[in-house]
């Protein structure tokens, strides 16, 4: 909606219905220049948790999210928990996501309280997570929306 000031929620959220039919999810991404995050739209309609990322640019959010969302389609959810490699061998963690709505407005709009969610939290360069005081994601934060699964 920022690119397009004149435009209502429901003319974004149509926008958003739009592309969930033609491409099974769409991806909702969050500007803030510390901590941005991104997230799909549309993985509740195949009973599965939605997808959050954050820290990421949204190019990167748009590749990680749509990846993960095709495998999961295809196979089902992973567990909070899970460790997951990414193309180019890194690693991503699932953490269950508190509180979805709080944070995934659209998909709040669309789900209301049957919004779940999952986050793939990556690890940085070195293999760090940010639940370690020796990650590293440079000039932006990864915030971790959930507790991580022991």
């Amino acid at each position: 909606m920022c690119d397009h000031p004149e435009a209502t929620v429901a003319d974004w959220l149509d926008e958003i219905d739009d592309t969930k039919t033609r491409c099974g999810w769409a991806v909702q991404y969050v500007e803030d220049d510390r901590r941005p995050y991104a997230y799909t739209v549309g993985l509740t309609d195949y009973g599965l948790p939605e997808l959050l990322v954050s820290g990421v640019s949204p190019r990167r959010a748009a590749r990680m999210l749509s990846r993960f969302a095709e495998q999961f389609v295809r196979r089902g959810a992973p567990t909070p928990g899970e460790q997951l490699t990414m193309l180019g061998g890194s690693l991503v963690e699932i953490v269950e996501v508190e509180q979805p709505g709080v944070h995934m407005y659209v998909a709040a709009a669309f789900y209301g309280d049957r919004a779940r969610a999952l986050q793939l939290v990556w690890a940085d360069g070195r293999g760090h997570w940010p639940w370690v005081s020796s990650f590293s994601a440079g000039r932006r934060a990864q915030p971790v929306f959930g507790v991580r699964a022991a």
